[in-house]
């Protein structure tokens, strides 16, 4: 099967967040069952010209105010099966992403011509497949940026090339959807009856997400779990009503993980290998990470990790906010330490610099940085993930791999990933709670550390359990396989 991916980013070119790994983990998975595979996203700054290739020729981009122009470069997707690769596309324009920042800078956090850059980028897809004379089978689009995809192809792409192609949009964050005036949809060239006859409409507004949502042939978001939760009011950011509309087309395949790069087993990141058979490297990581961190060197107190956005959808807010925070309280009344690695809301930062001051037991370090990450991950005993909404969660499964117990949310992907313990039998892989609320953090880490000094059998087998479990790209991708083949058949499409 021929399949383009159409996104904002991927690694290791692009990244902002888990969209970036998910849309490269998941062609390489697609590749290596023996799709041919193809990916596409806009040259930043960030990406290095001089490492690309050239495609010969300008690129012509039809747009509402006539015909624009840029260059497409490519390159390979590193770690690409050698009889397979994955040719990589970018759409080289200097005035839409001649830039830094993807979405934005900290001045200017959306950028204003947002609408009309990724209104551009859109469309050029189709116009790279017409100049290389390759056309997909399934065009997949990720998220608002390149929810306008499925909508180009339904209305606009039909012919010259596309008849048989169907489109997929996978939903990475609802809480996102790309919403502007609707003075942009004048970008689009098409005519006004489409933008409401695509679900642009958004109450005088312009919403990109929705009208991807409403014109893709399948949908799909990154778990099981949060596919029915984004199809209820609490959830559904205002979109709750077309998902349950679309409900046949819709479900929710669970995130994988890069496996080669996210393994004690092989890790070069972290001072010793381990494995559950073996967990002698785990004790290694854990005396690394209190040194790096500042943290009195005691193998006997209990590290919890996290590595974080610190923003509210995080539970930041519930977890370190200076009126009503629980970190500062367990940390104060727990004998445990602490060990945080994230970026985000200044107040977040501000406030973690000032608790790391005047506690012994909890460090944090602002910024991120991918050795630290991996230690944090294999030094820890526990990792909290507090989300108020949490649409699949990677660092989750990171743990688990790495025989560092999750204490989560009982939401999203953290619910189709975890077994919340039990300590009557010792069945588990973590802890978990239902209430977003300070309290409840402090409870479940609370009761994560009572039963690091009084059930400690069952925390050894509880980790134990984690290492075991499969949580590899492969089992993911062939879901989407499905999902592929269940479209093309759905729309007639046989061959």
């Amino acid at each position: 099967m021929k399949i383009l991916m159409a996104a904002s980013e991927a690694v290791p070119f692009a990244k902002t967040g888990g969209l970036a790994d998910v849309v490269s983990a998941l062609a390489l998975a697609l590749a290596k069952q023996g799709h041919e595979i193809r990916i596409i996203i806009p040259r930043y700054y960030s990406v290095d010209r001089t490492r690309l290739t050239a495609l010969e020729g300008a690129l012509g981009v039809p747009m509402g105010g006539g015909e624009e122009w840029c260059e497409v470069l490519t390159a390979t997707l590193p770690g690409s099966p050698k009889n397979n690769p994955i040719e990589v596309y970018f759409i080289d324009h200097e005035k839409y992403f001649g830039r830094d920042g993807i979405y934005g800078i900290p001045s200017e956090p959306d950028f204003l011509d947002n609408p009309r850059r990724f209104t551009f980028f859109s469309r050029a897809v189709f116009q790279v497949c017409r100049k290389t004379g390759w056309f997909p089978d399934v065009v997949h689009a990720h998220d608002w940026p390149a929810a306008l995809v499925p909508v180009f192809l339904k209305y606009a792409e039909r012919k010259g090339g596309f008849e048989k192609t169907v489109s997929v949009l996978t939903i990475h964050n609802l809480g996102y959807q790309g919403i502007y005036h609707k003075d942009n949809y004048n970008h689009t060239g098409m005519g006004w009856e489409i933008f409401y006859n695509a679900g642009f409409d958004d109450w005088n507004m312009m919403n990109l997400l929705k009208a991807g949502l409403c014109s893709a042939d399948t949908i799909n978001t990154v778990s099981p779990h949060y596919a029915e939760e984004t199809k209820t009011q609490h959830y559904g950011f205002r979109l709750d009503g077309i998902l349950r509309y679309r409900a046949e087309d819709y479900r929710g395949i669970l995130n994988g993980i890069d496996t080669d790069l996210w393994n004690p087993r092989t890790d070069k990141l972290i001072p010793q290998t381990y494995s559950e058979k073996d967990m002698a490297g785990k004790l290694k990581a854990k005396e690394a990470l209190q040194k790096a961190y500042d943290l009195p060197p005691d193998p006997k107190v209990p590290i919890i990790g996290l590595i974080s956005r610190l923003t509210g959808q995080k539970g930041v807010g519930e977890l370190f906010g200076p009126s009503f925070g629980s970190a500062y309280s367990f940390c104060r009344d727990m004998n445990l330490q602490f060990a945080i690695l994230g970026t985000g809301e200044a107040w977040c930062e501000n406030e973690l610099r000032s608790l790391s001051s005047r506690l012994s037991n909890l460090k944090a370090k602002i910024g991120y940085d991918e050795s630290m990450s991996h230690l944090v991950e294999a030094g820890s005993d526990f990792f909290l993930m507090p989300s108020r909404y949490e649409p699949s969660g990677l660092n989750q499964m990171y743990s688990l791999n790495y025989g560092t117990i999750p204490i989560v949310r009982n939401t999203g992907g953290l619910t189709d990933t975890i077994e919340n313990f039990n300590q009557e039998t010792g069945a588990g892989t973590g802890f978990m709670f239902d209430d977003p609320t300070p309290n409840a953090i402090y409870n479940t880490v609370g009761w994560a550390v009572w039963a690091w000094y009084n059930r400690r059998p069952q925390i050894e087998a509880m980790r134990i359990r984690g290492m075991s479990q499969d949580f590899s790209w492969a089992k993911s991708a062939k879901q989407y396989i499905e999902m592929y083949e269940w479209t093309r058949k759905k729309q007639g499409i046989t061959k």
